[in-house]
């Protein structure tokens, strides 16, 4: 899926202008950011009380769902008419876009949503994957054929997301996905019961996600559009760093939880540096060649248009600083898992503050989105140092233990994919 993400911004880069893929990226990130309220509130608590239900429970649960789903959405539509009213009060292309569309996006999608949350808590990934390839597939076909039929533009674009999300919403609601004939089978139990586990879920992702946003809304009002098209590109690259970070940490928690439930704290923190080390290492290679070719990266994402922009230095800045990723992903993932996710939530918080001070800082020290790509750096320190500091009272160990146990590893490997190799068959 984010491969096939990268292709849609690749052709959107190509079809809109610069200050239009700003405006683009600016209403797809708020987008994004307020339906996190509903994410947030509602795919955790469901998962959680429907997985291992009697098929009762899960009737009521699913219900249940459906109706939270609907009153947000439904605060959404109604907040999206009285925007209408006071839309002149606003001169921000991307805040304007946002206001006119973003009842009308909710209430397409939430069929969809509502059935992704239920094929996940069923482990049903095949139906998982044929939903997000329907809809991520469709605003593809639709933005292909605009440009084709060299019809495309802003608003275009929007009517296509709009109509991918629809059908697609439609496709799960005919294929009793979304289970929405249960929805009379909710209890006011099973209500209060999602209502009082998502209150707190919600602050977590949402502050989460703020963190990752709030670089968009603050060069999208202090240096423009045009700059936030290009800061995006960049950034858009570092999929290619995230994606095994994300596949790697979900094979790493049920090792790390078993080792915790075992009270084996020697084998947590081995697993812990095993996956850290071993990924970092791995990742030097990568960085380097990233680096000396980005150019190259930002010219088959962009085009030729970003030959010139920061935005292939933004991506060796990222680059750079994603050698510490793995150690900011793994360190907060073990946090977790010895139960302290509290500590985690208030890291975050603490990182969105410092990550908005920097990124002012920062644009008024270099006036461009340098200062941006910079100020990211600060933020993830703090998170690395806050889960070294917590995970070496549970179990003393040296921060720099990680990358030689990870380079040792690597070795390690690399020596038994020789001796497979050179053996007769």
């Amino acid at each position: 899926m984010s491969v096939l993400g990268m292709i849609t911004i690749a052709v959107l880069y190509r079809a809109l202008s610069v200050s239009d893929i700003g405006i683009w990226v600016f209403f797809q990130s708020i987008l994004l950011l307020v339906d996190t309220f509903r994410s947030g509130f509602i795919t955790t608590a469901f998962i959680k009380f429907y997985a291992g239900a009697t098929e009762e429970k899960k009737a009521e649960v699913t219900g249940a769902t459906w109706y939270i789903g609907s009153l947000i959405t439904g605060s959404f539509i109604v907040l999206n008419i009285l925007a209408f009213f006071v839309l002149d009060s606003f001169d921000n292309p991307g805040l304007l876009l946002f206001l006119k569309w973003f009842g009308l996006s909710y209430l397409s999608t939430l069929p969809m949503f509502i059935a992704t949350c239920i094929v996940q808590a069923e482990q049903r990934f095949d139906r998982l994957l044929i939903i997000r390839l329907l809809n991520q597939g469709l605003f593809i076909v639709f933005v292909f054929a605009l440009a084709i039929l060299k019809i495309v533009s802003l608003q275009m674009v929007v009517y296509s997301n709009l109509a991918a999300g629809g059908i697609a919403s439609l496709v799960v609601v005919m294929n009793g996905w979304s289970k929405i004939t249960v929805f009379s089978k909710r209890t006011k139990e099973s209500v209060l019961e999602l209502y009082h586990f998502g209150k707190y879920s919600v602050g977590t992702t949402l502050s989460s996600n703020l963190f990752r946003t709030s670089d968009t809304f603050i060069i999208n009002f202090m240096l423009g559009a045009p700059a936030l098209a290009v800061y995006n590109l960049g950034q858009r690259l570092m999929e290619l760093i995230e994606i095994p970070l994300r596949s790697f940490a979900a094979t790493a928690m049920p090792g790390l939880a078993a080792a915790y439930n075992g009270n084996n704290r020697e084998e947590l923190i081995i697993t812990m540096k095993k996956y850290t080390g071993t990924i970092t290492v791995a990742l030097v290679p990568v960085v380097v060649c990233g680096v000396l070719l980005a150019d190259v990266a930002i010219y088959i994402l962009g085009g030729k248009n970003y030959m010139d922009t920061e935005a292939a230095n933004v991506f060796r800045l990222f680059l750079t600083f994603a050698l510490l990723y793995p150690a900011d992903r793994f360190l907060a993932l073990t946090v977790d898992v010895i139960n302290m996710p509290k500590v985690n939530f208030i890291k975050v918080l603490v990182m969105l503050v410092v990550n908005v001070v920097c990124n002012f800082i920062g644009i008024y020290l270099f006036g461009n989105i340098y200062g941006v790509a910079l100020a990211t750096l600060f933020p993830i320190l703090i998170g690395v140092g806050v889960g070294y500091t917590v995970l070496n009272s549970y179990r003393h160990f040296s921060f720099f233990s990680i990358y030689s146990f990870g380079w040792n590893e690597c070795k390690t490997a690399i020596a038994n994919i020789r001796n497979r190799n050179g053996r007769p068959d």
